[in-house]
């Protein structure tokens, strides 16, 4: 009977779902309601967490909780360290939500909401999902080593190699901007920044207390961290409204840079422990809290949807970026449908600390499916914005004009109307001096979400209150990427530095750590302090390339994944990682060509550099410009000149593993798999 109930509750919950699909599909007219969206999200996640991700557990993957994993057989209280699932879980989760289920889906809302849903949905549950749980599950097998020194061993040395410097290039230019991006945010926020200076106290107190005086003793550890970090989110109000402490915690862009670059080097630094498994971990409540509150306060307020399901934009000509749905949309919402990030931390960080085998399946899989959930609620917030403030926030001044009454007018010819007033009564409600042109996604993401809070406590009057708490989330969002991403790449850099002299690339010697560290904080910290000091610098032409690299990423996991199972003699379930794979390739390497290759100067790299350079040669450019304009030229060849290289580095790895895919199956080849030797686990079911 037990046993019947639990069917029909899950066909119920399967019901649901499709039922909330279907509405989003196909709802016409007028404005949908923003609960469809939490229902689809929800209802779809945990069909797939309950069927999908337990049919790779023990199909696929066949987890094995009697094996010992690298935590416990290497256990050396710095990287390799044995961490509660609960406290694993909030460091994973924090360290790969970063901007990307944010800022992508917001952008991306320019097509309608409904591509940017779907994707949202289906991509995590049947790609980013499988990712990160198979690369995670292939780390711990192989002595937690990284991707770059997956494909080494999995598919060739040469691919490998490639492999590995294609990741650590991508992985300093990642880190560089995410940091920009963090200045940015911080610089005019004594809120945001106090209180994410606190979180760092904290954390190391945290750290102590369950390291040496209340040993396994996470809950109550976590309930005096949660309580301190609200306090602190409290405290930052209080800092920011008091002039004296306002000024204080009101800091330069270069400041800022290089107190990043020194919490970077600590956190790679400090044993995993003391500093970033506890800080991710104490993130984590804030990051799931706000979001699990955003979602309640959608099923509460109940708002509408205002975004159609498809703009006018779908042609490729929209304002905020140019590019047709396809392959733009999936590259600009990246990471909360798949992220090859994530395949760095589940490879990086996640197999050193992990205590059994078996909890992989909630680590690798559920915490996507939260990431996916995040990407689905900023989609929600950015659509129940009227169309008009959403584009005129997001819209560059050269796209709609640079006043207020010539972008109203703009806009408004569009089919979306707005006027002047309205934006400036909107900025005034924020505390903010306009939202013109604020164009990133973060502005406009920070003015949905303080909208549906503010109507579920506190109405107009905490409007701005609101506003100031979403930017400090999205930058606290933004730092667990930095900390966790600098650690992963310190790994990367002892593993290439190692092949040149050994001792480099121990793990455990502490001149190593702190030498490769410092070589990482120093490379991403260079383009971090030129993006500060010259805004039109190098760093800020490469954010085009950060979606096709992220997915690009993501195919280089999923290639390696694809010849891990496929050595582990499951060559019926291939499948699982082919198709994401496949998927993957054709739209990178799309991506890539029209980025590259376009006509349009508004698509193309070569092109624009191409009509600036007519404009110059023209006289249309007036000479106090005409440097900043050559400076932007070259950038925009060194952007084609860097998409060609990774999609080049890309194909050689996936030809070289086709080649050792064939050798296996039509010559029989001896499919040699490289993992660690079983050794039994010596920890009790319960530990």
């Amino acid at each position: 009977m037990k046993h019947l109930l639990g069917i029909v509750a899950w066909v119920a919950v399967a019901a649901v779902g499709a039922l909330a699909l279907a509405t989003i599909a196909w709802h016409r007219g007028e404005p949908i309601s923003a609960t469809w969206f939490v229902l689809a999200a929800v209802c779809t996640y945990l069909v797939a967490y309950r069927l999908y991700s337990a049919f790779l557990a023990a199909k696929v993957l066949a987890l094995d909780n009697t094996r010992a994993t690298p935590a416990e057989r290497r256990d050396d209280g710095r990287d390799f360290v044995p961490t509660n699932k609960w406290v694993l879980f909030g460091h994973h989760f924090a360290a790969i939500a970063g901007p990307g289920p944010l800022v992508g889906p917001t952008l991306a809302a320019q097509f309608g909401y409904l591509p940017g849903t779907l994707w949202l949905i289906a991509g995590a549950a049947f790609a980013g999902c499988v990712q990160d749980f198979v690369i995670l599950f292939c780390s711990i097998r192989r002595d937690g080593k990284t991707l770059g020194e997956m494909a080494k061993d999995e598919v060739s040395k040469r691919g490998g190699t490639i492999a590995q410097l294609a990741v650590l290039a991508i992985m300093i230019i990642l880190l560089g901007v995410v940091a920009l991006v963090i200045v940015n945010a911080l610089k005019s926020s004594p809120w945001a920044t106090f209180t994410l200076a606190m979180t760092i106290p904290i954390a190391l107190l945290l750290g102590v207390y369950l390291r040496f005086l209340r040993p396994g003793r996470v809950i109550e550890a976590s309930v005096i961290g949660v309580a301190l970090v609200m306090f602190a989110v409290v405290a930052g109000q209080w800092v920011a409204d008091a002039p004296a402490w306002a000024a204080k915690f009101t800091l330069g862009g270069v400041t800022l840079a290089f107190a990043l670059i020194a919490y970077g080097f600590a956190a790679s630094a400090l044993p995993v422990w003391l500093l970033l498994a506890p800080r991710d971990y104490l993130s984590a409540f804030i990051k799931a809290g706000a979001i699990f509150s955003l979602a309640a306060g959608i099923l509460l307020v109940r708002p509408h949807v205002l975004m159609p399901p498809l703009t006018r934009f779908v042609d490729g000509n929209g304002p905020v970026f140019a590019g047709k749905i396809f392959p733009f949309c999936f590259i600009t919402i990246a990471c909360g449908a798949i992220s090859g990030f994530h395949s760095l931390i589940s490879s990086g960080t996640t197999p050193k600390m992990i205590q059994r085998e078996g909890h992989a399946r909630f680590i690798g899989y559920g915490a996507m499916l939260l990431e996916s959930f995040v990407g689905v609620m900023a989609m929600v917030a950015a659509c129940a914005m009227t169309p008009g403030v959403y584009f005129a926030i997001n819209s560059p001044a050269t796209v709609v004009g640079a006043t207020p009454d010539l972008a109203a007018a703009t806009i408004s010819s569009w089919g979306y109307p707005l006027t002047a007033d309205t934006m400036a009564a909107l900025a005034h409600s924020v505390g903010e001096q306009t939202l013109w042109n604020r164009a990133g996604g973060a502005p406009s993401l920070a003015v949905g979400m303080a909208h549906i809070f503010s109507r579920t406590i506190g109405g107009e009057r905490l409007l701005s209150i609101w506003y100031h708490f979403a930017i400090m989330f999205e930058a606290l969002f933004i730092l667990t990427v930095l900390d966790a991403g600098t650690r992963v790449g310190r790994f990367m850099v002892q593993e290439l530095l190692g092949r040149v002299w050994k001792p480099i690339g121990r793990m455990n010697w502490y001149p190593a750590i702190v030498l490769s560290s410092g070589l990482i904080v120093a490379a991403w910290g260079y383009f971090l302090y030129q993006g500060v000091v010259d805004p039109l610098g190098g760093i800020n032409s490469l954010w085009p390339l950060f979606g096709i690299s992220n997915q690009l990423l993501a195919a280089v996991a999923l290639v390696v994944a694809t010849s891990i199972l496929l050595k582990m003699g499951k060559l019926k379930w291939i499948w699982v990682t082919l198709a994401p794979m496949t998927w993957l390739v054709v739209i990178t390497m799309t991506a890539s060509y029209q980025k590259i290759f376009s006509a349009n100067p508004r698509i193309g790299f070569l092109s624009y550099a191409n009509a600036l350079g007519a404009q110059i040669a023209a006289g249309k450019i007036p000479a106090a410009k005409i440097g900043e304009m050559q400076r932007v030229m070259f950038n925009q060849r060194l952007d084609a000149a860097v998409t060609a290289v990774l999609a080049v580095m890309f194909l050689v790895l996936l030809v070289e593993a086709v080649i050792d895919w064939h050798a296996i199956l039509a010559r029989g080849k001896e499919a040699k798999l490289h993992e660690t030797a079983y050794v039994a686990t010596q920890w009790a079911e319960g530990d």
